[in-house]
């Protein structure tokens, strides 16, 4: 258990610093949140595992309904973002 202790006050101290961690292939993972969402979509899901087909596999835990309207979210979410930068490019062109 304190090993899990130490780890969560990694983890809060990134977070504090506007950093996010995750795990990857190669092991925990450190990044700028604010450069992380730069990602496709697609590209955000997979880092978290959060894909669609992903979650699918884990559905005897019932946190999956929550990762899958994640997974919808973030689409949107960027989505979203897109549609806004778009707005903003033809605004400056005026």
């Amino acid at each position: 258990m304190e090993k899990y202790e130490a780890f969560k006050n990694d983890l809060l101290k990134e977070y504090k610093k506007g950093n996010i961690m995750f795990m990857s292939i190669e092991g925990i993972q450190i990044c700028s949140v604010k450069e992380f969402i730069k990602q496709p979509a697609d590209g955000i899901l997979y880092d978290l595992n959060k894909g669609e087909e992903v979650v699918l596999t884990y559905i005897e835990d019932k946190k999956w309904v929550n990762d899958f309207a994640v997974a919808k979210t973030i689409r949107e979410l960027k989505n979203k973002i897109k549609e806004l930068e778009d707005i903003n490019k033809q605004e400056l062109k005026k």
